[in-house]
């Protein structure tokens, strides 16, 4: 296990973070090391969030000029309109569009990497929690068995076998025996920190969830991130014993176990009490057959011992509390606070494309309140215009009307309108063109149906040339 404490590097983006000049309100420099207690590391903090707020300040302050100029200062309408400037309006919105997919997208990935890192955190928890939960269960339940359980039966033993000196004896010395495992285990159950452990957690998992609000916590947990293990020895100093937080945090196999003496005493002591509670069944249930059930109940309650023992050994170990310490080390300072820079990347994006569309909705409101007031300068009656069309389109039961147009030869002016022509031969084209042909010369054409054609084409009328006698 000792290649696993180099598992946990900070990452870089940490000391990243860790290096931003640190400000007191005073302006004058502080030290970086997450020290939550020392007022200059909290003024130092409360400076960043100024400076963050101010710069919100600021870009709500130029919002507001701007969209005031905008209102107040605006061009003459006509002139607007004969120059629309509708090319940065359409640029802007598509900067908007693509500002905001990208942040859209960064937001996603650094709430699913928030996620992740606050789910291993608690998982962590949960894990550590339980350990020391086991290790707490069979530490009491133990010394709870050998208070009341063991002492009544050698209780009524003593009275049994009270003619028998030498095994009054054999139960004095196992009464000594299980006092001395009594006293070891408290000894390490007072060492133990469940509760300090705990507490440690609940303050990084804490410091997490406040992280995804605040920037100062955010400062606070990339400081403490740098150097978690300096951070707790620090806070357990006159608390625990250094050996046993430095040998559950780092699980070094150099470093020997601190709970390894009473676990040694433990097991001892239990051997030695079994093999004094075998020789009593093998000498002194034949002379004394009522103490056999006390005696089969304290083999019992050793056996039962001897489990929870080796139970309490695995638990003791460094490698679980140092797995899940690893653990939520990996869940805060990777996935939570990488998560947490992607989501200020995203509010920074957010907040550029909201300014951006802050800066193009006015003039791209404009221009098309201009288009508007140009459709309405548009005669409706112009078969050519075309909101006409769509009202026609719209309205199957508006006939249009189509115009004939005459034209003569000689005087070059259109002649006025003349309905439609009437129901002409059904011969052949061919035919009817010859047939005009002989009686007057040229076709007229206006009366040559008019097929798969819009409008009529002009007349063409001939007129014979004068002829001269002389």
């Amino acid at each position: 296990m000792s290649s696993a404490r180099v598992d946990y590097i900070a990452p870089w983006w940490t000391y990243w973070l860790h290096n931003f000049p640190h400000i007191n309100l005073r302006f004058q420099p502080a030290d970086n090391s997450f020290q939550p207690g020392d007022e200059n590391y909290q003024q130092s903090l409360m400076f960043l969030g100024c400076v963050a707020a101010a710069g919100l300040g600021l870009n709500l302050l130029c919002l507001a000029v701007y969209l005031s100029c905008l209102c107040c200062c605006r061009k003459d309408e006509e002139e607007e309109s004969k120059k629309p400037n509708s090319c940065c309006v359409t640029w802007s919105a598509v900067a908007a569009g693509l500002i905001t997919c990208v942040a859209v997208g960064v937001g996603f990935y650094g709430n699913s990497e928030t996620n992740d890192g606050v789910y291993q955190l608690t998982y962590s928890l949960y894990n550590a929690n339980h350990t020391l939960g086991g290790v707490d269960s069979l530490v009491t339940g133990t010394m709870g068995n050998m208070k009341s359980s063991l002492h009544q039966h050698l209780a009524r033993l003593d009275e049994i076998f009270a003619t028998r000196g030498d095994y009054v004896q054999t139960l004095q010395f196992m009464q000594q025996m299980a006092d001395n495992v009594i006293k070891q285990l408290l000894g390490a159950h007072t060492c133990m920190f469940p509760a300090y452990f705990t507490a440690c957690l609940t303050f990084l998992i804490s410091g997490t969830f406040l992280t995804l609000t605040s920037p100062v916590v955010f400062q606070g947990t990339s400081d403490f991130c740098v150097s978690p293990d300096k951070y707790v020895m620090s806070q357990t100093k006159g608390i625990i014993s250094a050996d046993i937080v430095h040998y559950y945090i780092y699980c070094n196999q150099t470093l020997s176990n601190p709970f390894q003496q009473p676990l040694t005493i433990f097991q001892r002591s239990l051997t030695t009490m079994q093999i004094q509670i075998q020789g009593l069944l093998q000498f002194a249930v034949p002379l004394f057959p009522t103490a056999e059930r006390d005696l089969l109940g304290i083999q019992h309650l050793l056996n039962s011992s001897e489990a929870s023992l080796h139970q309490l050994t695995a638990l003791l170990d460094c490698r679980g509390l140092n797995k899940d310490y690893l653990d939520a080390m990996v869940g805060v300072c990777y996935d939570g606070v990488e998560g947490v820079l992607y989501l200020c990347l995203f509010s920074i994006l957010a907040a550029c494309a909201f300014t951006v569309m802050l800066c193009a909705i006015p003039r791209a409101w404009r221009q098309i309140a201009c288009r508007e007031r140009d459709y309405d300068d548009i005669d409706e009656e112009d078969p050519f215009n075309p909101r006409a069309r769509r009202i026609g389109s719209q309205n199957p039961n508006h006939t249009n009307m189509h115009s004939f147009c005459s034209y003569s030869s000689s005087m070059g002016s259109q002649n006025s309108l003349h309905p439609p022509a009437p129901a002409v031969s059904n011969a052949p084209m061919s035919d009817y063109m010859n047939q005009t042909a002989l009686f007057g010369g040229n076709p007229r054409y206006e009366n040559v149906p008019l097929i798969g054609r819009g409008s009529p084409p002009p007349s063409v009328r001939w007129v014979p040339e004068a002829k001269s006698f002389l």
